[in-house]
């Protein structure tokens, strides 16, 4: 079966995103997206902790991205960093790889 061509995968954006909580784990950070994002698609891709704050990545379709970024903001632990259409360009900026 052939592959589905770029033009029809949709675009999307990559969103930095930095947590401010004592402890979490990955499926708490999932957890915490899937309480706040009601009718926004996403997925995790990297979930780090460095110097005590948590830091990630995540992937909005590009007609929520900044519903998806002004969720992020508004929560009290929670705060975007960068994005980009270009996960490579996120992870450098956030030194994540």
């Amino acid at each position: 079966m052939p592959k589905v061509n770029k033009s029809a995968r949709g675009k999307h954006r990559w969103i930095g995103f930095q947590l401010d909580v004592e402890d979490c784990s990955r499926h708490e950070c999932e957890i915490f997206f899937s309480d706040i994002f009601v009718n926004v698609s996403w997925r995790l891709f990297d979930f780090k902790k460095i110097d005590g704050l948590y830091y990630g990545v995540i992937k909005t379709p590009l007609e929520s991205y900044i519903d998806a970024k002004d969720i992020i903001n508004k929560q009290d632990k929670s705060s975007t960093i960068t994005s980009s259409g270009k996960i490579k360009l996120v992870r450098e900026r956030m030194s994540l790889k």
